[in-house]
């Protein structure tokens, strides 16, 4: 399974990029070390969508607070950026994709990222990790 994780990135250019304490969801916190990573820059903090995929150098859980009913698994991953993305593919791009069971890449991309607009990692199918490779 391939990953993508939207989150505040303000520059795509460095080779590494560490996030601590990310909400997961999809399958997210399944992500392990050697996992193949899309990069998205959170259009809620003046990003563009897609910017680069990486490779996962590390990953850790963080544990549950025993003190709440309900929370969501976080996690904190370190990334190598293998290569930039060249065109965008955010919000704007995936907006028309709203027919949640055409079995379309771009719909599952637009369900998990942008129906609830938190960032987060979340697992992607292998035909939305195609899609996104097509984008290198």
């Amino acid at each position: 399974m391939a990953f993508a994780i939207k989150a505040e990135i303000r520059d795509p250019r460095p080779e590494l990029f560490s996030f601590v304490a990310q909400k997961t969801m999809y399958g997210g916190k399944q992500i392990a070390v050697g996992d193949i990573i899309f990069l998205f820059a959170s259009e809620n903090e003046g990003g563009q969508g897609l910017v680069a995929r990486g490779l996962v150098t590390s990953s850790a859980a963080i544990p549950r607070r025993p003190d709440l009913e309900r929370q969501t698994p976080l996690v904190s991953v370190a990334i190598k950026r293998t290569t930039l993305a060249p065109r965008p593919l955010g919000r704007a791009e995936l907006k028309h994709f709203r027919d949640w069971n055409d079995g379309r890449p771009e719909t599952e991309l637009n369900f998990k990222f942008y129906r609830q607009a938190t960032n987060k990692i979340v697992g992607i199918s292998y035909q939305a990790a195609t899609f996104l490779e097509g984008f290198f």
